[in-house]
């Protein structure tokens, strides 16, 4: 079957299931949202943090239902999908306030979570009296994301693409042994299994020297690759790209014919199913993002970050809906991209990595308003680790940050052991945003060490408190709140 062919199904598959999911709605209401993010930016704790506050009833001042006490109850239900793994919510928030403290292990695989919300209506709508909302939370990696963008592109210029970011001065010196063994292999010399193997072996070599940089692994696709499944080893995930022309042919039984029919064998099993059965029936999406680690890897890791999530965007199926899309193909009508980790500075830094965010997704987003969808940035930590602190220096008192640094994290002479607190002066974002692509700038990096979770110390009762957090209900208000109108 063609690619063409291929997607036509696909596109009949997706408007039967939507339909059958509208007419559904009509009488429960139904709201499937996305939770994904780029590597180590907090997508476990956000997806944990949030069904901690649903259904521990957390009155949330900035999610207006809540606020006006006309959430009853919120309770998990059974996921509907029996072929997608459950997210472990237990023991992940068992990991957090537990004696182990610990952040919960990050993202690897899709899974998916339910939550039922029963709410009163507000007095506003045409509609009063009591009301339920279906929550199907859908957690991915956000590597998967931009492997949506291989969809319409070509191996050849897949290849010219990647090739060309390999060669950047910053990436280099992670990409130069794939790039001395990328030299010597012709694309039109025969197809050889033991040369593809090598490839691909010094291709996920690189990609595993650049997940230390998460900006930089995301604009890099294949993401399947580093997280490989149960398609460990097989043809689909056995490829590289080559040095060849973005229009380039390749003969039969050439290297560059296999590579090729294996590049869109992974379009074909990996990318396209996943857009299928899982990203095109979503409704809001969430994009957590580092952008504190990416200041600190300097102007150029910030501009991958912004082709990361230019691309991310692009992906993304955005619009207004209106009756037809609503009934055949919904588009996601909301976008969130939350700078995580806000808590490692100081409160009056939040709004200038706010805009920093804003920044960095601008582009994208003028295209996406364009097409109707609701795209904001925000600065968020789902689980607050700090408390905010003054500290003396040479006489000055300066607005720091307070918590447990994990075991091993070095502050100035010190290195901790994960069971002391120390307070730190995170230092300064740049009051113009503009200022972070400038590469004659300083470098702006923020000098916190990585918190282990904040001590959750029981009350009398035995009760634990909420988690702490910084504007996960403002998040939430964006992303569910119409839909508690």
């Amino acid at each position: 079957m063609s690619a063409a062919s291929a997607g036509w199904l696909d596109s009949i598959r997706h408007a039967a299931l939507s339909l059958g999911g509208a007419i559904s709605g009509v009488a429960h209401p139904r709201l499937r949202l996305g939770v994904t993010g780029l590597s180590r930016s907090g997508k476990t704790v956000f997806t944990t943090a949030l069904v901690h506050h649903l259904t521990t009833g957390t009155r949330l001042p900035l999610l207006r239902a809540s606020a006006e006490g006309r959430i009853a109850r919120a309770r998990l239900s059974p996921q509907p999908d029996q072929a997608v793994p459950r997210f472990p919510y237990e023991t992940h928030l068992a990991s957090l306030i537990g004696d182990e403290r610990a952040w919960p292990q990050s993202t690897r695989r899709i899974s998916e979570l339910r939550i039922e919300i029963d709410y009163e209506r507000g007095s506003g709508g045409w509609r009063t009296g009591p009301s339920s909302l279906t929550l199907d939370i859908v957690d991915y990696p956000g590597e998967w994301l931009l492997d949506l963008g291989l969809l319409d592109v070509s191996y050849a210029e897949w290849s010219r693409r990647t090739v060309a970011d390999a060669r950047k001065e910053h990436r280099l010196p992670m990409a130069q042994a794939w790039l001395s063994l990328l030299a010597g292999q012709n694309p039109q010399a025969q197809a050889d299994e033991a040369v593809v193997e090598a490839a691909a072996i010094a291709f996920k070599g690189y990609l595993s020297a650049l997940r230390a940089h998460p900006e930089m692994v995301a604009v890099t696709p294949p993401g399947r690759f580093l997280m490989p499944g149960d398609l460990d080893g097989s043809p689909a995930l056995t490829f590289a790209p080559l040095d060849v022309l973005p229009d380039a042919g390749f003969g039969s039984g050439t290297l560059g014919a296999l590579m090729q029919a294996r590049f869109e064998a992974y379009k074909a099993l990996v990318a396209r199913p996943f857009f299928r059965d899982h990203f095109a029936r979503l409704d809001r999406q969430i994009v957590l993002v580092d952008v504190l680690a990416a200041l600190d890897a300097g102007p150029p890791a910030l501009a991958d970050l912004e082709t990361a999530l230019g691309d991310a965007l692009s992906a993304l199926s955005v619009g207004r809906n209106g009756l037809l899309n609503a009934l055949f193909s919904p588009r996601i009508d909301r976008v969130l991209f939350a700078a995580t980790k806000a808590d490692h500075v100081h409160h009056s830094e939040h709004e200038k990595l706010e805009r920093i965010m804003e920044m960095i997704v601008g582009r994208a987003r003028a295209r996406a308003e364009g097409s109707g969808a609701d795209v904001r940035a925000m600065a968020i930590a789902a689980v607050r680790a700090t408390q905010e602190v003054r500290v003396e220096n040479r006489g000055k008192s300066l607005a720091a940050i307070a918590g447990t640094p994990e075991a091993g994290e070095v502050v100035g002479t010190d290195r901790f052991d994960g069971r002391t607190d120390a307070a730190v002066y995170p230092g300064e974002l740049p009051a113009n945003p503009a200022a972070i692509f400038d590469r004659d700038a300083e470098r702006w990096q923020v000098r916190a060490p990585r918190f282990r979770p904040p001590l959750m110390a029981p009350d009398a009762g035995g009760r634990l408190p909420h988690l702490p957090h910084l504007r996960l209900d403002r998040a939430l208000d964006f992303l569910i709140g119409d839909w508690l109108a």
